[in-house]
């Protein structure tokens, strides 16, 4: 198991990028699928048309998202903490995601990079 740590700057407010990670219509427009998502700790979520699935752990609005991300046939649990920084209209945004499997590690780092931030930084140029 690994763990991934990223950070990426998203030229949108904290406010905002909070919204397009939270909201499941947002996430519909900078992903281009269909997205089951809810701030209720506890509820089940779907992205990517169901290529990540899990649960919603905890929120702090405008702040925090931590999720956990299932991975078939893995015991431990896959935990995904997301922390907006604010930095002038900008936000930071501070990944960690920990008990990455090792079967999946590179794509997962650049599954972040690339089609998770990397959508949502086209989705606010």
């Amino acid at each position: 198991m690994n763990t991934i740590r990223q950070k990426h700057h998203i030229t949108a407010p904290a406010v905002d990028v909070y919204t397009a990670l939270t909201n499941p219509l947002t996430i519909e427009l900078w992903t281009g699928y269909p997205a089951i998502m809810s701030t209720d700790e506890g509820s089940e979520f779907s992205l990517f048309d169901g290529e990540i699935v899990g649960q919603n752990l905890q929120f702090i609005e405008n702040k925090v998202v931590k999720q956990h991300w299932y991975f078939e046939g893995e015991p431990e649990k896959s935990i995904v903490t997301i922390t907006l920084i604010p930095e002038k209209d900008n936000t930071v945004v501070d990944l960690i995601h920990t008990n990455v499997p090792d079967d999946v590690y590179d794509e997962m780092v650049d599954g972040w990079k690339k089609n998770y931030f990397g959508s949502l930084k086209r989705f606010y140029k």
